[in-house]
């Protein structure tokens, strides 16, 4: 009983509701003017998602955030630039373990931007940076509005469903609403603060209907008759050793780059990770049509990076840390402090 509650803590709720939204999709599907209805939805609740977004930055909050310019550019690189690298290295493993419909979609899991509340949750378990945990996790948010899309049409193009009017179609559903957002702030930022939790519903209305929706147009496209369970296992394995790449990267990485203990720890969370709320809206725009593909990959790690960085965080934990005058190494433990803060 234990080790089912165990279990149980490290499974995400809501992936059990992407998971019944998906079951919903593939016994009623959405077609003729059904289909129509999600698809003018799905466009207007990402427009009021990234309006949302803009409403919630601070430029202020951001501003400040600048001063530690080193962990954030740590955190950025891993994200646009390692992350990306890597998407690109797998190439080499199409088609005999990945199959060519799955990899626009793996390619793509790598461009999104890091998420935000778990890395933030995590870094706060291990006792790490969280304010700047928080700060790269807005940055990353920030930047992905505009670097995911260019960086999808100059590396999957159009074999990914990708083109120009595609890139203006994104400008005109995420960019120009995170805009207005932005620019009305100042008279609604206060009831987006305190409503908070309530907005909270849409984000995750917004991941359920882009995943409804795309998952609804592959069944009547009948595109999954293309996937068998030993790609998907293929994949999954493949999702496991990219995880394990940018854990290790991002972990010895910022010890090399002499970063204090609660940096590095900020850097492992956020630069190892990738967000479920920004990229599906995201893959909805961008993939139209083929949506269905591209979005299960980053389901699939999403759910891999909670459960392990839950471990992490709690190996990390400060009960779990090595002792201040201890001089033995712990591979089990998290990087230790060093004397001097760069």
């Amino acid at each position: 009983m234990a080790n089912v509650r165990r279990l149980a803590r490290l499974i995400d709720p809501f992936i059990v509701l992407l998971l019944a939204t998906v079951g919903v999709a593939a016994l009623l599907p959405a077609s003729g003017q059904a289909a129509d209805g999600v698809d003018a939805a799905t466009v207007g609740i990402i427009g009021l998602l990234f309006f949302l977004y803009g409403a919630r930055l601070s430029t202020r909050e951001a501003m400040d955030g600048l001063r530690h310019w080193r962990l954030h550019l740590t955190i950025i690189t891993c994200t646009f630039v390692v992350f990306p690298l890597l998407g690109l290295a797998t190439r080499g493993l199409v088609p005999w373990l990945v199959s060519d419909p799955l990899y626009p979609g793996l390619l793509f899991l790598c461009l999104v931007p890091s998420t935000v509340q778990s890395s933030i949750a995590f870094t706060s378990i291990a006792r790490g940076n969280v304010a700047g945990a928080i700060a790269a996790g807005s940055f990353s948010s920030l930047l992905g509005i505009v670097v995911t899309p260019l960086l999808a049409a100059g590396l999957i193009g159009a074999s990914g469903g990708f083109s120009v009017d595609t890139l203006f179609g994104v400008g005109g559903q995420l960019l120009l609403p995170f805009v207005l957002g932005q620019l009305l702030r100042r008279w609604i930022g206060g009831f987006v603060k305190r409503h908070r939790r309530a907005l909270s519903l849409v984000d995750r209305g917004s991941v359920l209907i882009v995943v409804y929706a795309a998952f609804s147009e592959g069944v009547t496209e009948g595109v999954w008759g293309e996937v068998s369970w030993r790609r998907l296992l293929a994949l999954f394995g493949v999702l496991v050793v990219l995880l394990a790449v940018m854990l290790l990267l991002t972990f010895y990485g910022s010890r090399r780059l002499g970063f204090a203990r609660d940096d590095q720890v900020a850097i492992v969370f956020a630069g190892s990770k990738k967000s479920l709320a920004a990229g599906l809206p995201m893959a909805g725009v961008i993939f139209q049509g083929q949506a269905a593909m591209a979005v299960l990959p980053l389901m699939m790690f999403h759910q891999l990076q909670l459960i392990v960085c839950a471990f992490i965080a709690r190996r990390w934990a400060p009960a779990r840390l090595p002792a201040p005058d201890s001089t033995a190494p712990d591979a089990t433990a998290a990087p230790r402090e060093p004397a001097t803060r760069p």
